[in-house]
């Protein structure tokens, strides 16, 4: 075990302290080459990642970095820097700890790699960008350890493989690096290690006692939950209840329009006027640092938000979580819960608090999940080519480098280890002149080859650029809102795509209040207060989740049950009347229900494939209901089930399931679809082909740049169809947006056992589908038949028939 130095046991023990056993287990690991500790929220993972660092540097510590601590959020940088700084100032060590995000000043950023501090807290695009200078290895020449907080939640994006392929430039540039990740909710610790480590068989894993289980269950009300809808708006008081019940409350959505709704509706019956704030990504950075800094005060009963209070922020005395709306992941929901009572050994207490009827069956699912300890996810495959592209022209800037030296450190990164060398070959000839269609633009000739064989930036003065343009977190194009006036108050802000729809007068929800659409002035949405409205909503960005895979199993073992004790019983008579009326869907089955509703023909497929996915398959199953003269008029999906209607029913569904038929249906539909143009444009942006930042002297909107992306899609689809760039977006849509992999999962989970009712009306759980938002229309057969029907109604009407023929 590395001793702690003396000033460090005598403060222990002044507080009345003593390390926690996984704490004393870091200590002992400290020379490891990689070790990953997953402990529960509030049981010291930062102190015990910091501890072997504050015993290595001791009361004299030496010049130069030492440690490099990497977390997903700025606001998690920040705080952890506020939350060290106390121990090292109480105990008199003379240890620098400072902070490099986006929000640090240029000034202080160029000091610090001159005269980095021992302790450097950062986030991932902050270290890409840090390596691609040509003194990176001065910046770094002392550095021994790497410290990677909430590694999980940077492991399920790209910016975890870009964190992994900054590590492995760090391991060029300090050979012997040492690597910790930190993290409470890791579903498969063995796949953690290997991605966090260079070498897998080297990665010590480090379990601390979970401590007690979490005081979670689902919140009673007196109204019963509505059959559709995402809203919650029948759980206001009783939320309300809650809330003056606890010190704080975290109120947790999965969506930023839902916080807004369900913080009106809070606030309007907040009759006794209890201090309520609303925290999510799309608000004016300064609201959320006052909201922040008043959670910290303990000035709050409540605030409602999102993934952005996710993560371990030590957000002051909340002793209560409320998450609305089925979680759809149970690792998410952990994370979420652990947010109350952020105390090692205290049990932390949620409520969930579904916002529709079948909801009741997913929270009930998680919190059965929650209790069995089963996280989920899904392995995330290779690292992306995309991301890869981005790194080489990050590795160019730092200097001219060997092509084989480069290949060789990236395949020591975890995603990368089983790279190919003509992947990374085609990647650098990409970088180098923008593929076959491209070379002969200058613009993207931006790597040359010297006669020593080693590879350069052709342009030096492009270094700025590129830089500019490190990350791989992709910004919707978003506009400014402000209160109109001189100096008028900074909101938030909103998609370019929802302000155009906006005409004065409109009124739309942002940061909890209503406001009027007055004009777009110098790319800015002005507003003024109107609170005499129902107000529209504004499209936020951020992430629409989709039920995991674990969890939807879950979902169908509970529906295999006789009886269902675990649910209320007006859900539970829901189902039994569902499996009396037609079936209940099953694991390795695939049930389908065709009834005639509002004198149409309906058909429901129960697929458990998540939102996307059962959206790709509304699009593909409608192709193919009109190649088979089936006349499908629209369709709508939900994370479990996908509702067609149309003019002629289903008599049999096994050809529309042909899996042949389906892979070459969405060859067809990805090929003109926007969706790949969205794809492109997103992974076109990390590879460095678009810029997303240029200097000022040259920046264009938002729709001026999709515009561009569009051109250049097209352009290579027409002269280069195998460019990298294009095999890159077909496997991101894929795995993306489309989510095919899902439904090819379940084609195969139910092979050929398609269980085909028809009925005579609809089903208990087919109903709530009608009232499902998203309706997509289908333009075709249908659409013409039902024109033709209607003009010789009007014909008939007017008696004029006998004019068609003449």
């Amino acid at each position: 075990m590395s001793p702690l130095p003396r000033a460090i046991t005598d403060w222990f023990a002044a507080k009345g302290w003593s390390p926690h056993p996984h704490q004393q287990a870091m200590l002992a690991r400290a020379g490891d080459p990689a070790t990953l500790l997953i402990a529960p929220t509030g049981g010291g993972k930062t102190m015990a990642g910091f501890l072997p660092t504050l015993a290595e540097l001791g009361e004299t510590p030496p010049e130069g970095l030492h440690t490099l601590y990497v977390s997903p959020l700025k606001a998690l940088a920040a705080d952890i820097k506020r939350n060290l700084r106390t121990p090292v100032e109480e105990i008199g060590l003379p240890i620098r700890i400072e902070d490099r995000t986006g929000d640090t000043s240029a000034t202080r950023k160029k000091r610090q790699r001159a005269d980095p501090p021992h302790i450097l807290l950062t986030t991932p695009e902050s270290l890409a960008l840090l390596t691609s200078y040509e003194d990176a290895g001065r910046t770094f020449s002392g550095l021994k350890r790497v410290v990677v907080d909430e590694i999980h939640a940077l492991a399920e994006s790209k910016r975890g493989d870009q964190l992994m392929l900054a590590l492995a430039r760090l391991e060029t540039l300090c050979p012997g690096l040492r690597r910790v990740g930190l993290s409470a909710t890791v579903e498969d610790p063995g796949a953690m290690a290997r991605l966090l480590a260079r070498h897998p068989d080297r990665c010590e894993i480090v379990l601390a006692d979970p401590g007690p289980d979490p005081d979670i269950a689902m919140l009673q009300t007196e109204e019963l939950p509505p059959w559709s809808g995402g809203g919650a708006a029948y759980a206001i008081p009783a939320v309300l209840a809650q809330i003056r019940r606890h010190r704080t409350t975290l109120i947790f959505h999965n969506t930023r329009a839902q916080a807004e709704i369900f913080f009106h509706n809070l606030w309007l019956a907040n009759d006794d006027a209890l201090p309520i704030g609303i925290h999510h990504g799309s608000l004016d950075r300064g609201q959320r640092e006052r909201v922040e800094a008043a959670m910290v005060r303990g000035d709050l009963r409540a605030v409602v938000c999102t993934g952005s209070l996710d993560l371990g922020i030590d957000w002051g005395d909340v002793d209560l979580v409320v998450q609305v709306g089925a979680p759809k992941n149970v690792k998410r929901l952990v994370q979420r819960i652990g947010r109350a009572n952020h105390r090692y050994n205290a049990p932390s207490k949620a409520l969930l608090v579904p916002a529709n009827r079948f909801e009741v069956v997913e929270c009930v699912a998680a919190l059965e999940a929650v209790r069995a300890h089963a996280l989920d996810g899904d392995p995330r495959g290779p690292g992306p080519l995309d991301v890869l592209c981005q790194q080489i022209l990050i590795a160019a800037c730092s200097g001219p480098f060997a092509a084989d030296a480069l290949y060789d450190e990236m395949r020591c990164a975890g995603p990368y280890t089983e790279l190919a060398r003509e992947d990374f070959d085609d990647c650098l000839a990409f970088c180098a002149t923008g593929g076959y269609a491209l070379r002969a633009y200058d613009k993207w000739q931006r790597l040359q080859q010297r006669p020593d064989g080693l590879w350069q930036l052709r342009d030096p003065r492009s270094a700025q650029r590129i830089r500019m343009n490190i990350g791989t977190i992709q910004d919707t194009d978003t506009l400014k809102v402000r209160m109109r006036g001189r100096g008028g108050r900074a909101l938030g802000e909103v998609e370019e795509g929802f302000a155009a729809s906006l005409t004065q007068g409109d009124t739309f929800l942002i940061g909890g209040q209503i406001v009027r659409y007055e004009g777009l002035r110098e790319m800015t949405v002005e507003v003024s207060r109107d609170a005499g409205r129902k107000p529209r909503v504004a499209t936020f960005m951020g992430t629409k989740f989709a039920t995991s895979t674990q969890l939807s199993a879950r979902i169908l073992e509970m529906f295999a049950q006789e009886n269902w004790p675990q649910l209320p019983r007006h859900t539970a008579d829901w189902l039994a009347l569902q499996r009396r009326v037609s079936h209940l869907p099953q694991a390795g089955r695939l049930l389908i229900e065709s009834f005639a509703h509002d004198g149409q023909a309906h058909t429901c497929v129960y697929g458990f494939a998540g939102r996307n996915a059962q959206q790709t398959l509304g699009l593909l199953l409608t192709k193919r209901m009109e190649e088979l003269a089936l006349a499908p008029l629209g369709f709508v999906a939900s994370d479990y089930a996908t509702l067609i209607w149309g003019l002629e029913p289903l008599a049999d569904p096994a050809p529309l399931f042909d899996p042949a038929a389906l892979r070459d249906g969405l060859e067809g539909w990805l090929a003109g679809n926007a969706v790949m143009k969205r794809t492109f444009r997103a992974s076109a942006t990390i590879a460095g082909l678009i810029e997303r930042n240029i200097p000022a002297s040259a920046r264009k909107t938002g729709r001026q740049a999709t515009f561009s992306s569009d051109i250049l899609y097209d352009t290579l689809v027409k002269y280069d169809p195998g460019h990298l760039m294009l095999r890159i977006t077909r496997a991101e849509a894929e795995r993306g947006l489309v989510d095919f992999g899902r439904i090819e999962e379940m084609l195969r989970r139910v092979g050929d056992r398609i269980d085909h009712v028809t009925l005579e009306r609809i089903t208990p759980l087919a109903a709530p589908l009608l009232l499902e938002i998203g309706r997509v229309p289908v333009a075709g057969q249908a659409e013409e038949r039902l024109m033709a029907e209607e003009a010789a109604r009007l014909m008939q009407v007017s008696g004029l028939e006998g004019l068609s023929g003449r």
